[in-house]
Order: C-alpha cells, then sequence, then structure tokens
C-alpha cells in the first residue's frame, strides 16, 4: 500500500522515468507524444499538476491534471504493473482531486480508450461516469469515451 505522504510535485530529475511510463503503459500501440521534451513543459506549465508516488525512492506512478476555471482535465495516470490494485493510483487521483477542489473547480473528465476495461472500471469505482463516447478518438485508430466526476456532489456526500 502506498503512504500518502510518498506523493509530491514531479520534479526535472523525474522528466524521463514519467515519458517512459507514458509511453510503455498509457501510449502503447500509438506514436510517443509524451517524450521527455513534452513532460518537461507540462513540468513548466502554471495549470498543471504533475505529481509523482514513489516508494523506496522509486517512482510506481504519477498523474498529470490541468486546470481551468470551472473544469480540471486529468491527462495522464499511470501506476507501474507491480503496483496496480494496491492504492497507488487511487492515492495520486484523489491528491489531484483535492487540488482541484483547492481551487474552487467542481469537475473533472478524462478520457480512456473502450477497450481498456481495467481503466474504465477503476475511475467507475471512484465516482466517474462515462458520459460520452468518442469513435476514432486515439489518431482515428481506436475509440476512447469520456468520463467525468462531480467532485463537489462527492464533497458533500
Amino acid at each position: 500500500m502506498i503512504i500518502p505522504n510518498s506523493i509530491a510535485l514531479a520534479s526535472r530529475d523525474d522528466v524521463r522515468v514519467i515519458a517512459a511510463m507514458s509511453r510503455d503503459t498509457i501510449e502503447h500501440g500509438l506514436p510517443w507524444r509524451y517524450t521527455p521534451a513534452r513532460v518537461a513543459r507540462l513540468l513548466k506549465e502554471p495549470e498543471v499538476n504533475l505529481v509523482v508516488a514513489r516508494d523506496a525512492g522509486d517512482i510506481v506512478g504519477f498523474g498529470a491534471m490541468r486546470y481551468a476555471d470551472e473544469e480540471a482535465h486529468l491527462h495522464l495516470l499511470a501506476v507501474v504493473p507491480d503496483r496496480r490494485r494496491s492504492g497507488v493510483g487511487a492515492a495520486l487521483l484523489a491528491w489531484l482531486e483535492s487540488s482541484a477542489l483547492t481551487a474552487g473547480i467542481g469537475v473533472v473528465s478524462l478520457e480512456a480508450r473502450t477497450d481498456n476495461s481495467a481503466a474504465r472500471a477503476f475511475y467507475r469505482a471512484l465516482g466517474y461516469q462515462e458520459v460520452a463516447f468518442m469513435r476514432g478518438y486515439y489518431l482515428g485508430r481506436e475509440d476512447g469515451v469520456r468520463l467525468a466526476k462531480d467532485l463537489w456532489s462527492d464533497a458533500r456526500v
């Protein structure tokens, strides 16, 4: 199980590991878009939080969320395969959602491949609802589904 205080903002030293994890766990079968250069740019963007989860100093997961006036968008969330289903992803997402609430943002959205049933089940278990189907969303090759969560209604429960 991940210790919550092992989640922190990413640093420049984390860029290559994050980029490789994105390529291997998120972008497989598609062109590599979140290269080290692009991740380094994300790290500098003031409206983006790029966070990592560590265990014994090693990055075991990361997430990237962009915050706008009324909505946040989860761009990336990945956990190394041997740490999945251990709470790492949920802890990363909770950290990012808490930041959105602190900023006064009530809705988080994201996209997933329609054939990624594990990711879709993960997000649904955490209160996300599938709100749109997007044919050919991934470079015209794969369909996607948009999921969204109303953080304010969850905060009132």
